[in-house]
């Protein structure tokens, strides 16, 4: 796979969560509306590794990814050409003014499965609309299918703390649409 291709799938990890955030909202149509997949990807970060014998690439620091008005931080990002996966690490934030926001501690998508998950301490957030919370984001890019869970994650350094709410539970709270709010 050539490097532009993992570019595209860290754009698809983008879109993905947002589309899940969406989707657990109650919103139907286009995972994001509007978007433009075609548009340039910049990534910027305080350091850039490549491991040519890995076939890896590792921005570090800092990390921003931006393709149109999605924006992606992160404190480390890693594309591994053999695993196929893209991994996001550290206090990972996508960022949509269309779709929202979504957060967590980690991310990876697996471009073999389709699978994107965020996990650690999940957030999905659509300002004004709902914000919903649990330790591990799973979205089906083939079939758009989303599971929000708040159960310990394999492999957190404190898994007590990336259960979600307390009791290992998820939450979801909405607001409604009020008649005159034009939302």
């Amino acid at each position: 796979m050539k490097r532009a291709a993992l570019i595209l799938g860290l754009l698809t990890l983008t879109s993905g969560t947002l589309a899940s955030a969406a989707w657990a909202a109650g919103t139907t149509g286009a995972a994001l509306p509007g978007h433009d997949t075609d548009k340039p990807v910049t990534i910027t970060a305080d350091a850039q590794d490549f491991d040519l014998n890995a076939k890896t690439v590792t921005y570090k620091g800092n990390v921003i990814a931006v393709q149109g008005d999605i924006h992606l931080h992160a404190d480390t990002m890693k594309a591994d050409q053999v695993a196929n996966k893209i991994y996001v690490d550290g206090k990972v934030v996508v960022d949509s003014p269309s779709s929202g926001t979504a957060t967590g501690d980690n991310g990876i998508y697996d471009l073999n499965s389709k699978l994107v998950t965020l996990s650690g301490h999940v957030v999905l957030n659509k300002t004004g609309q709902a914000t919903m919370r649990g330790s591990l984001l799973t979205v089906n890019m083939v079939t758009g299918k989303a599971q929000l869970t708040a159960q310990p994650v394999a492999g957190t350094a404190n898994q007590a703390a990336a259960q979600g709410l307390p009791g290992g539970r998820v939450q979801g709270v909405f607001t409604p649409k009020s008649a005159g709010s034009g939302n």
